[in-house]
């Protein structure tokens, strides 16, 4: 594989490390600010919102850019922003620095795929994005756990600071190890607009949605379902958290792995399995052992499909991929706000605190059906639902059903 695509990792890992690395420091950041925690909690519903709204704002930018220069200037807007937020005098600017960060998350993630799918033979696209994705599931399990170490003993402040840091590496990487790559010949706004019209991209983003959205009613109150439920200490949800990166970082590679060889059963297999752990899970939550065997699963299993729905979607729009790549990576945020909400509904009704695994459950059954729909739609038509080429236009050859599966 292309060095490129290390470039790539580590500036996943820097935005991974960020989103998720104000969980555990929200205490602290709240202390130092004055406000409440929920107050604090804007930190991450803020840069949720903005992943969903920038991904497509700069992706849309980048249909005018050259893709190695996009990427080094969404990078720069990723260190701004973190800087921004360690140096913030008020909660305010805090939060506009985590905005400004976010913005740059969806697009860089949505061009890094296309421009990772583009370093390597065309059976070979579902493992490089798969490796670029490597960088956002090792910082759950490296990047979220040191950041929070580092920012409870010297101070939210410097974990801010460090992630700043890698964000300048992983722009020096894209600009030394990046090959140049022209904008598509004849690609506009009009034709990345008119993938949206397509019934297998549309598809896609909705698996996206609802099948990583199952994991997150899970994992967004796995804290007081572990302690309360499991019996788990305080101190214990770091490494059950741990255990859950593990899982999605060897979840992402088999995942990518796969899919370049069979990309519908792979998602016919993962969704299936997904729902069921989730289902599961609402029972082996009791206990401490099965608990701690199911979570790396239920990490492993959602990321099986993060590279095979963004190849699904690359495969679907050749020619104009970027905008579509971008909102998926949206969708995939969009879908854990969705699933935390819902599954706050269930507890706030008493269900007990192992329900929203069985909304989980029932998000990832709900996008395998999709994933049936899809794929019946593809035999039916003999073809993907229409692939989308620069300008808009219908491609004339599409390739055959085998081709996507």
């Amino acid at each position: 594989m292309p060095l490129a695509l290390l470039a790539l990792a580590i500036g996943a890992f820097g935005i991974g490390t960020t989103e998720f690395v104000i969980m555990g420091l929200l205490p602290e950041v709240a202390a130092d600010f004055h406000v409440s925690i929920p107050t604090a909690g804007h930190l991450t519903t803020g840069y949720a919102l903005g992943v969903v709204i920038g991904a497509p704002l700069l992706a849309a930018l980048g249909t005018r850019i050259p893709r190695k220069r996009m990427l080094m200037l969404l990078m720069g807007v990723f260190v701004a922003g973190n800087l921004l937020s360690a140096v913030a005098p008020v909660f305010g600017v805090m939060l506009a620095g985590r905005v400004l960060a976010s913005l740059a998350h969806g697009a860089f993630f949505g061009i890094g795929a296309v421009v990772a799918a583009d370093l390597v033979a065309p059976q070979k696209r579902a493992g490089a994005i798969a490796l670029m994705f490597t960088g956002l599931t090792v910082a759950n399990v490296v990047g979220v756990p040191a950041g929070t170490f580092i920012g409870q003993g010297l101070g939210w402040r410097v974990t801010f600071t460090l992630v700043a840091a890698l964000g300048v590496v992983g722009l020096a990487g894209v600009a030394a190890l990046v090959p140049a790559q022209p904008r598509p010949e004849g690609a506009r706004l009009r034709g990345e607009l008119a993938a949206f019209r397509n019934v297998q991209v549309l598809l896609a983003m909705a698996m996206t949605v609802l099948g990583f959205g199952g994991v997150f009613a899970a994992i967004t109150y796995i804290a007081p379902m572990m302690t309360g439920a499991a019996g788990f200490a305080d101190s214990s949800v770091t490494w059950l958290l741990v255990l859950f990166g593990l899982g999605m970082v060897g979840g992402n590679l088999v995942g990518g792995k796969f899919a370049d060889r069979a990309l519908m059963p792979m998602l016919y297999v993962s969704l299936a399995a997904l729902a069921l752990v989730l289902g599961l899970f609402a029972l082996t939550a009791y206990d401490k052992v099965a608990a701690a065997v199911t979570l790396p699963l239920i990490g492993a299993l959602g990321f099986a499909t993060v590279p095979p729905l963004q190849k699904r979607v690359l495969d679907q729009t050749a020619g104009a991929p970027t905008l579509a790549s971008a909102v998926n990576i949206g969708a995939f945020n969009l879908g854990n706000a969705l699933a935390a909400w819902l599954g706050g509904i269930v507890l706030a009704q008493g269900f007990g605190p192992t329900a929203p695994n069985l909304v989980g459950a029932a998000l990832a059954a709900s996008a395998l059906g999709l994933a049936v729909l899809s794929g019946a739609l593809e035999r039916r038509t003999g073809r993907g639902g229409g692939r989308i080429v620069a300008g808009g236009r219908a491609a004339e050859e599409l390739q055959a059903p085998a081709a996507h599966s």
